[in-house]
């Protein structure tokens, strides 16, 4: 035993630069191994595919608008969460897995690329304000909002009215429309919706004249009463039109209110529009004396 452990000293001895030159090589060639083993965990999108039924997935996220972003940007896991998974695959097998990285990781990737969109207009109302005012203001997370599908995130619909509980569609053929339809997240004023986007629909309706400046929302209100009244239109702007010219007089004696002369959409009653609605009461006039 003596002899031959004095041999093998002897042996390390004799070749003790070889053996620490082929220690060096094995660390360096552990190193480079290591390295591009962590770098295909971490970079590779093939890695995905090589432990999991991934194909369609797979397959939507290359014909997808986030082909360019490896799938560990999103699907994310710390050193911890992937050797317990490891582990937990090899003992139990996969169906005992809760895979983080799959369903809840993604969802707190987004703002790490789109915090430019999900903040314009946090701090003031000049840019976009949808995301801004469900995002920063009301912290709701992205899932909540959106569809998760196979990498498809388009807006869920449903998820409006799930928190806007009082905010369902009245009337005039709109009921079957979705909140998209008409609120767009990328709008700059509050209500998400511009008077320009009632029109892509409303095309009939004459989009110059007298009260071209007020928002189609001022007077109708979808989720509530959306045909105004003449009550309405005194109550909110024109409190005292009652008190210039003829108007208190077919006001209070004749009964007239104001949507009876002034039509929705045209408003000014001139000497066409006089002919037929005066006559209906009294001789004709000239409209441009009702004022005085």
């Amino acid at each position: 035993m003596g002899k031959r452990s004095w041999s093998f000293i002897d042996l390390i001895e004799e070749n003790k630069q070889a053996i620490v030159i082929l220690l060096f090589l094995i660390s360096i060639t552990g190193g480079i191994v290591g390295y591009k083993y962590y770098r295909h965990t971490q970079d590779d999108p093939e890695f995905c595919m090589s432990c999991h039924l991934m194909q369609d997935a797979f397959k939507t996220w290359q014909s997808g608008k986030h082909r360019d972003f490896q799938c560990q940007i999103c699907h994310t896991m710390t050193l911890i969460e992937q050797n317990k998974m490891m582990v937990s695959f090899v003992v139990r097998g996969s169906k005992t897995l809760k895979q983080k990285h799959g369903r809840i990781s993604p969802w707190n990737a987004c703002r790490g690329c789109h915090v430019s969109d999900v903040a314009q207009g946090s701090k003031t109302l000049t840019n976009s304000y949808g995301h801004a005012r469900h995002v920063f203001m009301q912290n709701i997370s992205c899932g909540k909002c959106h569809f998760g599908n196979l990498h498809q995130f388009s807006p869920n619909q449903q998820a409006c009215s799930e928190c806007h509980t009082d905010r369902l569609i009245h009337g005039l053929g709109m009921e079957g429309m979705q909140c998209l339809n008409c609120h767009n997240y990328s709008e700059k004023a509050p209500k998400m919706i511009t008077s320009e986007r009632c029109l892509r629909c409303h095309q009939e309706l004459r989009q110059k004249n007298v009260m071209s400046a007020v928002n189609c929302f001022d007077c109708h209100h979808p989720h509530g009463k959306i045909k105004p009244s003449s009550q309405d239109c005194l109550k909110s702007c024109h409190g005292n039109e009652s008190k210039v010219g003829q108007h208190n007089l077919h006001m209070t004696k004749a009964g007239l209110q104001c949507l009876d002369c002034h039509k929705a959409h045209r408003w000014a009653v001139g000497r066409e529009q006089a002919v037929k609605i005066c006559t209906r009461c009294h001789a004709y006039k000239d409209p441009a004396k009702f004022i005085y």
